[in-house]
Parts: C-alpha cells; sequence; structure tokens
C-alpha cells in the first residue's frame, strides 16, 4: 500500500512484530487521515489489538516505523504518547464506580495539562460547564451526580469515552466499543463516534458490521498481522479475499 498525501495523521510504515520468532504483524501498513473515523476489523488472532497496541506504545515494533504528525512514535513511552495527543479506551471500562460520574470527571481533568486551556474545542467556559457539556456529548447530562457504580454497561462505556474526551486526544483508539451493548446502545454510540469524527480522527476497531456500517467510511482489514484489504463497507463485503479469511468464523456479516 502506498502512502497517502502529506495530510495522514497516522502513518505505520513496514511494521514487524516478533514474539520469540513468530511474526505477530508482518508487512503491515497503514494511514488514517485527520478527522478520519477508521474501521478495522479482521478475524480473531487478525492482529488489529496489536496494531493499537503498538501505536499507543504498550508493545513496541521490531522494525519498521509509526508516525504521527509527521513525527515518530517509536521510542517514546506510553505517558509520552498519551502527551502527544493519543487517546485508547480499551474493551472492559476502567472507572472509579464509587466515585460519582462528576468526580470522576474531575480525577480525568487532575490527568490532563492541556484540558482546561484547550476546553474541549468547546471554547472557553469554566470547569463545571466543561463537564455539563461532555456529559450532554455521551448522553448522561441526568447522570452527573450519579454513582458511576450504578450506571449500566452501556452508560459506564459512554462514561469511559467521556474520561477520554476529557484529556482532549487528538487521535482515539477505539477497542471493541459496543463490545456488551444492547442495540439500543449500539444505535447512540454511532450517533457518539459520528459527532467526534473530524474534530477528532479515530481508530475503532470492532467485530459489529451493524455498527461498522453506521460509522465506517473506509474500512480495513487485517488478517494474519497483514493489511488484507481496504475499501467502502460494499467493497469489502463483495471481497472475495475478505470472505475467503472470515470463512469458519460465520462470515463478515456476523463477525
Amino acid at each position: 500500500m502506498t502512502d497517502r498525501p502529506h495530510d495522514d495523521h497516522l502513518v505505520m510504515r513496514d511494521i514487524l512484530v516478533s514474539f520469540n520468532g513468530f511474526h505477530a504483524i508482518e508487512g503491515f501498513n497503514f494511514a488514517v487521515g485527520r478527522g478520519e473515523l477508521r474501521c478495522l476489523i479482521g478475524p480473531n488472532g487478525a492482529g488489529k489489538t496489536t496494531a493499537l497496541d503498538l501505536i499507543c506504545g504498550k508493545i513496541k515494533v521490531t522494525a519498521g516505523n509509526i508516525l504521527f504528525k509527521g513525527k515518530s512514535l517509536n521510542k517514546l513511552e506510553e505517558h509520552q504518547i498519551a502527551q502527544a495527543g493519543i487517546g485508547r479506551k480499551f474493551q472492559v471500562p476502567s472507572v472509579f464506580k464509587e466515585l460519582t460520574m462528576r468526580e470522576n470527571l474531575e480525577v480525568a481533568y487532575c490527568k490532563s495539562n492541556s484540558v482546561l486551556a484547550n476546553a474541549f474545542r468547546f471554547g472557553h467556559r469554566s470547569e463545571d460547564d466543561s463537564f455539563e457539556k461532555l456529559a450532554e456529548l455521551v448522553g448522561l447530562q441526568d447522570a452527573l451526580d450519579r454513582s458511576a457504580g450504578e450506571l449500566s454497561h452501556g452508560q459506564t462505556q459512554w462514561l469511559e469515552i467521556a474520561l477520554l474526551l476529557a484529556q482532549d486526544p487528538e487521535l482515539i483508539l477505539m477497542d471493541e466499543p459496543t463490545a456488551g451493548m444492547t442495540h439500543h446502545e449500539t444505535q447512540k454510540t454511532a450517533k457518539l463516534f459520528n459527532r467526534l469524527k473530524g474534530n477528532h480522527t479515530l481508530i475503532v476497531v470492532e467485530h459489529d458490521m451493524g455498527f461498522v456500517k453506521e460509522i465506517g467510511d473506509v474500512i480495513s482489514v487485517m488478517h494474519q498481522g497483514k493489511m488484507l484489504a481496504q475499501g467502502s463497507v460494499s467493497e469489502i463485503e463483495q471481497n472475495a479475499a475478505v470472505k475467503d479469511a472470515y470463512l469458519g468464523s460465520g462470515g463478515i456479516s456476523g463477525a
């Protein structure tokens, strides 16, 4: 795959990841434009989560280069990558259940050096106003003073997204954000993600193809640690190599 124009926000070039001789990712090339929402899909074991681990610095490349805004991330530690503007939401939510949503957001604010100045790109306002605006964005405006432990699974996922947004990352990595959600919660999450793209760049690893169809303009498909195909939802669904890769896993529509 050739690199796209210079407005790429993130570029992964000729990536190799080797664990004791096993190549988890090999010859992987991937580029995402600024403000884009890219869905990254593939059968189990394709290397999707490993790709996210590489971007956020949880694991390091064996060979190749990862560029964010034109600068290499290869030698940076996780906290340095976070400070550079990359945030990640893992599949299992991690919130302080004994605290209220507002108190959780206060903790997230304390972790960010820039958020009070940037005010989420919503303009300058007081801290309480920022909390209200962020809660409204994720659909939890009526839950600010509720204990996080009282929230449903879907609401807890949205709270964690809010905690991530409180740190105002330019690039957001989402690992199966709709896992365990009801259909209604998944639909609300799709609307949220469509509001986020443009202001943020998002890479979403997801198995729910119904959700992917709601949010993804461009779909990238991984298989056995490599980029298998890339295109629109309709192009990916008709791609013979993709269909073959998903054999035995219920097909791409059931991935």
